[in-house]
Order: C-alpha cells, then structure tokens, then sequence
C-alpha cells in the first residue's frame, strides 16, 4: 500500500505568502538520513515539533526523526497570528481536556519561551448592543461589540517552532529540512521515500495539515483554505485606550464578515480575515498574496481595518502575509490512524484553531505512538 505526496510543500522562501513578522531562530544539525528509525513524523510545524519533542522525552532511547519539506515553520504554523484558543473550532468536544492547561504545562516543562499570555479573549459580533463594550468600531455590517469573554490569549509563534524545535533537538530527535516525504509504502515497518531514500520506520506521524493531502489521505475529506493578516505600526497607549484595547485581550467575531485580531510586540495590532478558496492543495504552494483573489482580499481587509476608528484611519500597515488552514467535515479537527495503516497517525484539520490545539495533540499522539495513551474516536473513519 502506497501514498504520495505529489509536490509536499518546499520552503517558505519558495512561495509568496508575503512577509509575516514572525522570527525562527532554529536550524538542525546537518547530517544523513538514516536508514531506519523507530519513529517518522512528517511535518515540522507545530503539531510534528510538541509530537518529536515528547517522544524523545519519554522514549530517549529510540530514534525520532522529523523530516520537513521545506524549512521548519515553513507552513501554517510560522503564518498564523498566534491567537490562543481553548478548544477546537467545533467546541469541546468529548474527551478533549484542558488544551490551555496542557499546552501551559507543555511550554514550562519543556522551558520554551513563546510569550505565552493568557488574558482572556473577546467574542465580538455585528448583533451585540453592549453598552458597556471596550471596542465599539465601524464595519461593514454595523458596529463591532464585545459579546463575551473566552479563555485565552497569544502566543509568538515564530518563538513556538524555535522553542519546541530546539527542545526536541536537545532531547535527541533528529530533525531534517528540505527532506521532502515522496511516498510511504505502509506496512510494518512502513518504508518512507526522502530524497530519493528509503527509510524504514515503526510508527509514522503525519502531520502536514492542509498540505500534501494524498500522504494523509485527507484529500477527499477536508478543504485547503489560505487566510490572511496584516500588521500596523506601533500605536500609543493613548491610541490603544481610544480603541478599546489597552488590556491586552486579543478578539474574533462569531458572526461574518470574520474578523481577528491581536496586540503584538511594541503596541502593534495583527489584524486578520478572509478565506482564498483552492480547487485542490497544490495551489497554496503558487499562491502569491499580491495577486489574484488573494490580493483582493487583503486591500478590502486593510479597508475594513483603516474604516474601524479614526485612530486607525490613516495607520500604516507594514506587514501583509497569509497562511493555510484546513478544514474538514462540520470543522472537526482530524486525529486518528491512516486508512492504510493502524501504525500510522494522521493529525490535522485545525480549522484556524490550530495554535494550541496542534501542540496538545502533537504531544498526545506521541503517547499513542508510544502505547501509552489511546488516541480520540472523534473521526467517522475510526
């Protein structure tokens, strides 16, 4: 039994997905693959980085290998905006746990500074008249109103991958960028095809998300979307009171047209909408955010955010960027074994909910790769 990747992602710098602001510091060891490992993880995003990292922390004698096609972060995880979310874009479902207090313990065990704050998080919509409102602003659809308050916060994602990344490499996980995965015959072992090699390993993670979709056997069951954010310059305290975001507390709405948004370093505001639709995976690979629907897109989202309030009117944007996200069936995120193999796991479907949530079940899939932990029925498939 086969899978191909057909065209698994390459590196950030091959694509123009714009510049996000967002910094990763880590870069592996150079060294040869191996012929044989006890554990394969394809993916060096978030959901790969918390899986490896905590594989080698309770299995150090065995070999972990992440093999990335491009550069680690390279996809959803080094674009997203970093917003920080209790649960997954379909609500708690059963048997989730505590995915902030997991994902709290995760980055104080493995000492990984991220800025992890968690202040709370604002549900805003068009409906609300909530006279006591922090944030009251102009949109296409009415006045923007806070609604309610969520657990929640941010997270710097850029200082995510570097942290999970290095913990992993520090623990013995070997970690290898432009090591594309071509092809997996699945068996026991199954026999990855990287770089032309052949790889034989236990147990397999696959965890590209919205990428190479043939390998996780997601293509006829989710939809690969790109979505997009902007960044401001710096603003004042005085600016930030104005527009009602002096706490701290990042927002999204639950109503359309969608909206996102967060303070960063210097009192700067990420703001974040919009959804370019993909016939097929591929396509996110050529897709260029200056042109096309993308960039169309992006002007009527830098349109909104100037429209809010006046203190945002004449604001400078000096970050433009997207990312991918996947979306599978009623927005469940996908966590179970592969079609094609009980040995292999695939991860991923986030939805836009993936910043804690993929290094929680990163670090859970590790346990039931390692037997110690069963993994969720939450798929159809399973």
């Amino acid at each position: 039994m086969r899978a191909s990747a057909h065209n698994q992602a390459g590196s950030a710098t091959e694509r123009n997905w714009g510049n996000n602001p967002w910094h990763i510091e880590f870069r592996p060891e150079l060294r040869e693959i191996p012929e044989t490992v006890d554990f394969a993880i394809v993916g060096g995003g978030f959901t790969g980085l918390s899986a490896a990292a905590r594989l080698a922390t309770l299995a150090p004698a065995k070999r972990v290998a992440i093999f990335e096609a491009g550069s680690i972060g390279a996809g959803a995880s080094g674009h997203t905006g970093g917003l920080a979310l209790a649960e997954t874009a379909a609500g708690d479902i059963a048997g989730l746990g505590d995915v902030l207090g997991g994902v709290s313990k995760i980055v104080r065990d493995l000492e990984i500074d991220c800025d992890l704050a968690l202040p709370g998080v604002w549900e805003v919509d068009h409906a609300t008249s909530n006279a006591e409102s922090p944030i009251s602003w102009n949109d296409d659809s009415g006045k923007l109103r806070v609604a309610k308050e969520v657990p929640g916060g941010t997270i710097d994602p850029g200082k995510m991958v570097s942290g999970l990344a290095q913990a992993a490499a520090d623990r013995g996980a070997l970690i290898f960028e432009n090591a594309r995965v071509e092809d997996i015959q699945f068996g026991h072992p199954a026999v990855l095809k990287v770089r032309g090699r052949k790889v034989k390993a236990d147990r397999v993670l696959i965890a590209t998300n919205a990428l190479s979709l043939e390998l996780s056997a997601l293509a006829e069951r989710s939809e690969p979307k790109f979505t997009l954010a902007v960044a401001t310059e710096p603003l004042t305290q005085e600016q930030l009171q104005s527009l009602g975001l002096a706490s701290g507390k990042p927002f999204y709405t639950i109503d359309l047209p969608y909206l996102w948004g967060r303070l960063w370093q210097d009192n700067r505001i990420i703001f974040g909408s919009g959804l370019v639709h993909v016939s097929d995976w591929r396509e996110l690979l050529n897709l260029d955010v200056n042109t096309g629907e993308a960039a169309r897109l992006m002007k009527n989202l830098e349109r909104r955010v100037h429209g809010f309030h006046p203190v945002l009117e004449k604001i400078e944007i000096t970050n433009r960027w997207g990312g991918p996200i996947l979306i599978a069936d009623k927005w469940q995120s996908v966590f179970a074994h592969h079609p094609k193999s009980a040995h292999t796991i695939v991860l991923g479907a986030y939805s836009g909910h993936g910043v804690m949530l993929s290094v929680y079940l990163g670090a859970w899939a590790a346990e039931g790769m390692l037997g110690q932990r069963e993994i969720p029925n939450w798929n159809s498939s399973e």
